[in-house]
């Protein structure tokens, strides 16, 4: 027999899932960092954006109000309406405080030049008004110079706070053309995202297919060729091998694959040993059960009956033995009805009681209802063979073989029994473990080995044959194989 090869597993060293992870990857990775710079693009400009609408936003109030509040206020206190240091809004002080300190923060995250420009020229004139609100603010308190302090007003206060409202008028201007510039880059970059994106697109589509195309043919091709090997393993030939070169968990597959065909073949070489052996057996079998010496005494037994004048004896003892030779023949027939069985160990009986009239009763009692139920040919006739030779003969007395038959459920129980001379503990456990043997290597017992293996190599191990028996009291033989009726169809198909 030979022996399946060794084979050492392939390890798998890039495994398909692997392999599509990291497509996956390659494909979608490009496309998430365009798409994170983008965002990041966008959060930036956004903030951009804001900051400066934010810009816009206090220059706006302070352009809207300023002039008019601070030329009101310092106008009211030359008149004397108000006083220099009430501390609420409408002081010039105040005004000029508050214009200086948001100026000065939006000096500190402007980051435009020409912006930045006019802030400063704008902080060095609120410095500038300050330092004349001094001047008119010593005039007041000095009094008797409303003249001169209105010439101051006129002169000092409204041209400072026109000449403040002009640089945050351009400071305005140029932050709003700096929307622009935002507007415009933004407008490019989303251009050149969107070339870059198309162009990452039919790139990304031609090494998807490209790569797709070979993950696929390294799937697709071995299994091919599995589909092949397996194919041919299934018509029968088992010698085939795929033999991969891979290294993933294909290559296991063939491994797999190749080692159930290494196996198949050996099982298959030796089914048909056991197969031949079986034959041989049966042969052997057979060859035992026709043997000479039974049909030389069958047939001395005819010619003494004819010479004693007993023709009818004779006649019915010529029909007995053409019974059983013609189903023992069978036309090479393996299976044959239990009505078929029946009448073979009748007949066996039959001539077997001629010659052993004097020890020999029989009793057939197997249920009608089974008659067209198959069975292995050959089965009950070598274990009624054996109650005659090793229960009744040995007793040297008067002896019965019972024969029953019945359906148990699925299952149909035969029972050969005899009141014969029984068999010894020792000798029983003996004939047991014999008959769990190949009948080819039973060294007692060979006929029920023969029919207790044909019965499990035709049924299965859950049917057979089961012994029991005590010494002086006799021995009975259970059979048990499945309910099958027998199918007449099959026989004329097998005859063809």
């Amino acid at each position: 027999m030979k022996n399946v090869p060794e084979n050492n597993k392939t390890r798998v060293k890039k495994p398909l899932k692997k392999r599509l992870i990291i497509l996956a990857a390659m494909i979608t990775v490009p496309f998430v960092l365009i798409i994170l710079y983008m965002i990041y693009s966008l959060i930036n400009y956004a903030n951009a954006y804001n900051t400066i609408v934010s810009n816009l936003a206090v220059a706006n109030s302070f352009n809207l109000t300023f002039k008019e509040q601070m030329d009101e206020s310092v106008y009211r206190i030359i008149v004397g309406r108000d006083a220099f240091g009430s501390g609420d809004e409408s002081d010039p002080y105040v005004l000029v405080e508050n214009l200086r300190a948001d100026f000065t923060e939006l000096k500190s995250i402007t980051t435009e030049v020409n912006s930045r420009t006019w802030l400063e020229t704008l902080l060095r004139n609120v410095d500038t008004l300050e330092n004349r609100l001094d001047d008119i603010k010593k005039s007041v308190e000095a009094g008797g110079h409303y003249d001169e302090d209105v010439e101051m007003l006129d002169s000092n206060i409204y041209s400072l706070t026109e000449l403040i409202q002009d640089n945050i008028q351009y400071y305005i201007y140029y932050q709003t053309k700096t929307i622009e510039v935002i507007n415009k880059g933004l407008l490019k970059e989303m251009q050149d995202f969107l070339v870059v994106l198309v162009i990452l697109l039919i790139l990304g589509i031609l090494f998807t297919v490209v790569t797709t195309d070979k993950i696929a043919r390294s799937i697709v091709e071995p299994i091919d060729t599995l589909s092949s090997a397996t194919k041919e393993i299934a018509e029968g030939n088992f010698s085939v091998r795929t033999a991969l070169n891979l290294e993933d968990e294909i290559a296991l597959l063939s491994e797999s694959v190749d080692d159930m065909a290494a196996h198949l073949e050996i099982q298959m070489e030796q089914i048909r040993e056991d197969e031949k052996k079986m034959r041989m057996a049966e042969a052997r079998l057979l060859q035992e059960q026709i043997n000479p010496h039974f049909l030389y005494n069958t047939l001395d037994t005819i010619v003494w009956l004819i010479e004693d004048g007993k023709n009818q004896e004779a006649e019915d003892m010529v029909v007995s033995l053409s019974k059983f030779f013609r189903i023992s023949l069978s036309h090479g027939k393996e299976w044959i009805t239990i009505r078929e069985e029946a009448q073979h160990i009748r007949s066996y009986l039959e001539i077997q009681s001629v010659r052993y009239s004097d020890i020999l009763c029989y009793y057939i009692d197997i249920d009608e209802s089974l008659s067209n139920y198959k069975i292995l040919k050959m089965t009950l006739q070598p274990l009624v063979e054996n109650a005659l030779y090793h229960g009744i003969k040995n007793k040297r007395g008067k002896g019965l073989i019972r024969i029953t038959g019945k359906k148990e459920d699925k299952l149909i129980r035969f029972e050969v029994s005899d009141d014969g001379v029984g068999i010894d503990d020792e000798t029983l456990r003996h004939i047991r473990k014999e008959l769990n043997k190949p009948a080819k290597d039973t060294d007692t017992g060979f006929g029920m080995a023969n029919v207790n293996e044909r019965i499990k190599m035709n049924f299965g191990d859950r049917y057979g044959i089961c012994i029991e028996s005590e010494l002086g009291s006799g021995t009975t033989v259970s059979v048990v194989i499945p309910a099958i009726e027998y199918d007449h169809d099959e026989e004329k198909d097998a005859d063809k």
